[in-house]
């Protein structure tokens, strides 16, 4: 028997249909969109393998929400730059930002539902004068961006300063270390593309 703490399985059976095991009920995506909002952790299986096809069932129940109408929430050039990112060297860093960034987001969004409350109400300039979610939420991106930065300095091929230099400047594993500089600042580079596309974005 699970632990009370232990995610729902959720199985999914040839025909399409979802079976909670938590509940012993047929459930819908619609359902498991809401297990999501409410915060119940569940893992999605394939009924005959037993394979983990979690993934794939959050990815669709986004494409269904993205098809209501008026719930749209991955803007185009989003959606474009995301595309752009597969195959590409930092396709491995982009989920962990991306992850970061929505942790973040969702320690702040508390903060930014006050602050959308207390405009309510308000006279224009008093709303100008409020610090606007908007403006937190480009301060948050800021510092996400300095985050995925300094990340990104994890790939530096330099020692820190004062370390013992990992072999004599003479052996022939040194000789390929000119080259590790360029493929530096080709990262930096991309990295500086990235915060441009964020600034148009936000």
């Amino acid at each position: 028997m699970a632990a009370k703490d232990d995610p729902i399985i959720i199985k999914k059976y040839a025909n399409r249909r979802l079976y909670n095991t938590g509940t012993s009920t047929y459930v819908t995506l619609e359902d498991l969109a809401e297990m999501v909002k409410k915060g119940e952790e569940f893992t999605v299986q394939d009924a005959k393998t037993g394979d983990d096809i979690t993934h794939p069932v959050l990815t669709q129940i986004i494409f269904e929400l993205e098809n209501k109408d008026g719930q749209n929430m991955l803007p185009i050039p989003f959606l474009r730059q995301l595309i752009a990112f597969y195959g590409d060297q930092m396709q491995m860093i982009v989920p962990s930002f991306l992850e970061q960034s929505m942790i973040a987001f969702s320690k702040e969004q508390e903060r930014f539902r006050e602050q959308m409350k207390g405009a309510i109400g308000k006279s224009p300039l008093d709303v100008m004068k409020m610090a606007t979610p908007m403006k937190a939420l480009e301060e948050q991106t800021r510092r996400n961006m300095e985050m995925f930065q300094n990340a990104m300095r994890l790939f530096t091929p330099f020692p820190p300063a004062g370390s013992a230099p990992a072999a004599p400047p003479a052996e022939p594993a040194r000789k390929e270390t000119p080259e590790k500089p360029d493929d530096l600042q080709q990262l930096k580079d991309q990295i500086a593309a990235m915060q441009r596309k964020l600034d148009t974005m936000s």
